[in-house]
């Protein structure tokens, strides 16, 4: 599924289903607004015929881009690829799947890639088109953008003090890339406070370190956090839980917040750590036919008894792995209802290095709830005050209990409370 194919055929992919990388380089797109009721025909031009059932009008496209050609009075900004790229995401956006299928220019095809090799370049954020406002879905850990104190949810409001409304997220995400070491201050209103504020950023090449966990200060647990399932976060998830386990720790904290997801097979190898047998999720294509995805029985399985920590950053491929785990009643999951990611996009290459991500089936938890839109809900919630920051493993190190108690993480806290109660929260998986 993570291979890349021989020959254009579409390729799989359970990526962070309508996020958008603040990566390095994003090619133009969006599409053409008309704001005139009636334009005049462009003499000798080919009327539109009337296509048959299926199949696009391309003598009514072709006499659109006549129009354009000869008509637009700012020349330089005629350019065919840019009008090429505008057109066909305007086509995928006429699907009305806002923010999950969509285009990607070549620059963005190659920053997605470097993205699942684990590392790139930007500020560090997830974002989406939600209810016509650029919205953060997560900062990653240790970027630009999580040392600035943004935080999912978060708007885009301004960039450079330049308004953003009613422009593309193509227009924004490209006003916010450049090269690491140059600045951009974004405008940010949170709506939850219905502040807004100015944030400078200095873009930067970050590196992912997926898996990281510590010991919390205070009590033999585990504080374990999957930041994204890029490539090889299984193999790491396992040498870290073995890590665990030979320190004779009792519990885990699996850390999924602000994970906008990631890989299908990393998620598989995840929950297949976690379960003893079963399901880790359900696919089910247009035609509603179901496919069952089992668990990977040759991946060696942690009986350590388990609380999964989620808010509203938690997406895609993290989903998985939450509904996987609270359908088995293996853990108990806290926090905060997930984002609601759930299509598999596939990926269609094209001729010139770009690509069609297009939704083609839906994930399912285990025993069939729907994701899509729904999220996951926990099974306690706990919010995280406005003023807390979320208590990673890096940030324990050095910490002493009474510290971590004044941290402000809540759902951290709570998690704490749960593995240290006595209150069954893992069944014990039988050997695979």
């Amino acid at each position: 599924m993570n291979q890349a194919p021989e020959n254009p055929a579409p390729r799989s992919r359970a990526w962070l289903v309508g996020l958008l990388i603040l990566a390095l380089v994003v090619g133009l797109g969006g599409g053409l607004l008309l704001d005139r009721a009636l334009l005049a025909p462009v003499p000798g031009a080919t009327p539109a015929g009337t296509p048959s059932p299926g199949t696009l009008d391309y003598s009514l496209i072709d006499q659109a881009a006549q129009i354009v050609n000869q008509n637009y009075v700012d020349r330089p900004a005629v350019q065919p690829t840019a009008l090429t790229y505008g057109a066909i995401s305007g086509m995928v956006d006429a699907l009305g799947d806002t923010g999950h299928s969509r285009f990607q220019s070549p620059a963005e095809v190659r920053a997605q890639q470097n993205l699942t090799q684990g590392s790139f370049e930007g500020i560090g954020a997830e974002v989406e088109m939600k209810n016509d406002r650029v919205t953060i879905v997560a900062p990653i850990d240790g970027s630009p953008a999580q040392k600035a104190g943004i935080r999912p949810g978060d708007v885009i409001l301004q960039v450079n003090g330049k308004s953003v409304q009613g422009q593309t997220l193509d227009q924004v995400v490209s006003q916010v890339l450049g090269p690491a070491g140059t600045p951009v201050t974004l405008t940010i209103l949170t709506p939850s406070t219905n502040q807004t504020r100015d944030v400078p950023l200095t873009r930067a090449r970050i590196v992912l370190h997926n898996v990281t966990w510590q010991q919390i200060p205070g009590t033999t647990l585990a504080d374990l956090r999957i930041s994204e399932f890029s490539n090889g976060v299984g193999r790491d998830l396992l040498a870290a839980l073995d890590e665990i386990q030979q320190k004779n720790l009792t519990g885990v904290v699996l850390d999924l917040r602000n994970n906008p997801g990631g890989l299908l097979s990393e998620a598989v190898t995840t929950g297949s750590a976690f379960l003893d047998g079963g399901l880790v999720l359900k696919e089910k294509d247009a035609q509603g036919r179901i496919t069952d995805t089992p668990d990977d029985p040759k991946v060696p399985t942690t009986k350590l008894p388990l609380v999964v920590l989620t808010n509203e950053g938690t997406a895609s491929a993290a989903e998985i792995v939450s509904g996987a785990i609270q359908d088995a009643h293996r853990g108990t999951l806290v926090g905060a209802t997930t984002f609601g990611t759930g299509t598999v996009l596939n990926e269609f290459p094209l001729s010139d290095g770009s690509a069609l991500l297009l939704a083609v089936e839906e994930w399912l938890t285990p025993n069939g709830r729907v994701i899509w839109h729904e999220g996951i809900v926990p099974d306690q919630a706990v919010p995280l005050p406005v003023t807390a920051d979320l208590l990673i493993p890096e940030a324990e190190q050095g910490m002493t209990p009474a510290q971590v108690q004044a941290s402000g993480d809540d759902q951290l806290l709570a998690a704490i409370r749960i593995l240290t109660s006595g209150t069954p929260t893992a069944t014990t998986p039988t050997p695979k």
